[in-house]
């Protein structure tokens, strides 16, 4: 008789104003001030502030049934409790609301609230969907999907959700990529540093997906940071592949395969499907990382590659760059 719903998301984002769909680190917001401030507030106090706000965002929250809209009521609101004010804190708002006779549900979240991963529960085929900010969700049946999916519907739904990490979402790992290739020692070597990189981190993202490694994102994200500035200076200071790169290289990887693994983690593997899940992510991500590299090649290497300046033109310069914005990322992610 009723549809049940938990909101898993960060109160003092959506509180402060920031646009989620906009902003992956809310220090990048003009409005970082007010989240900081609602960061530090206690869960009571937090808990005051998303009850006055609760009416605004009942309205934006949208679950259609028969194109009418369910009338959302608030019945619980819970905050993770945890004491150090410089990590992200998640809270769930649980919502109810009385069907409108039967057929299918759709939900709808503010934009506000950025990227959205809709999971239903309780049933033997359920709906799993990764929602753009704003997207409307796919019809969810009371009884789940009429079919459990097959292995290959799995594997390539779960492909573009690893390319769109990459491409456009995923700017350290394009970084990092790309200071793989300004190394300028030609194909050979880009073939065997890419390849280093590809074995490791589908090592580490099977892994930290199966939960047999799991590293707080604290600890991840800083050192993959510093593996941008790594092959980026290192680029400064040869134009030779040496032995021990592509080694060095396979550590980087088997960072960012966790990080990957954490991303996977927020969408949700299906049970009885995860081989094919974890099979397609990986392809998309590879498919992406190799689209960087063709990118960077047809507009870069073959038109201007065979001139002597190309080195001092574009490959030191694009090191330099992409050496500060890792240096700026791991300052960030460490201190800031």
């Amino acid at each position: 008789s009723t549809v049940e719903l938990k909101v898993r998301f960060m109160a003092e984002a959506y509180l402060a104003g920031i646009d989620l769909s906009e902003f992956s680190f809310m220090n990048d917001s003009e409005k970082s001030d007010a989240y900081d401030r609602l960061r530090a507030l206690d869960i009571a106090e937090l808990r005051n502030q998303f009850d006055a706000a609760w009416p605004q965002l009942s309205n934006n929250i949208q679950i259609i049934q028969n194109d009418q809209p369910l009338e959302l009521s608030l019945t619980e609101f819970t905050v993770d409790d945890i004491a150090n004010d410089e990590i992200a804190r998640y809270s769930i708002a649980s919502v109810s609301g009385a069907i409108i006779g039967a057929g299918p549900v759709t939900l709808q979240f503010p934009i506000s609230l950025g990227e959205v991963v809709v999971r239903q529960e309780g049933v033997e085929n359920p709906l799993t969907q990764l929602l753009d900010a704003g997207r409307i969700s796919d019809p969810i049946m009371a009884e789940g999907s009429d079919a459990a999916k097959s292995a290959w519907g799995t594997f390539v739904e779960y492909i573009p959700v690893g390319f769109d990490h990459i491409v456009p979402k995923g700017l350290d790992h394009i970084l990092f990529v790309l200071g793989i290739f300004f190394l300028g020692a030609g194909w050979r070597a880009l073939i065997w540093q890419i390849s280093a990189f590809t074995l490791a981190h589908t090592v580490t993202l099977a892994l930290g997906a199966l939960e047999i490694i799991v590293i707080s994102g604290s600890i991840v994200e800083p050192l993959i940071a510093a593996s941008i500035v790594f092959v980026a200076v290192e680029n400064l200071m040869t134009t030779s592949l040496n032995k021990w790169r592509p080694v060095i290289i396979f550590g980087f990887g088997l960072l960012h395969g966790l990080g990957f693994a954490s991303v996977l983690g927020d969408f949700g593997l299906p049970e009885g499907q995860f081989i094919p899940a974890l099979i397609g992510f990986n392809i998309g991500v590879e498919v992406s990382q190799l689209t960087v590299v063709a990118v960077a090649a047809i507009l870069l290497t073959l038109p201007f590659g065979r001139f002597d300046w190309y080195r001092r033109a574009i490959a030191v310069p694009a090191s330099i760059f992409i050496a500060l914005v890792g240096a700026y990322w791991f300052i960030e992610r460490v201190f800031l």
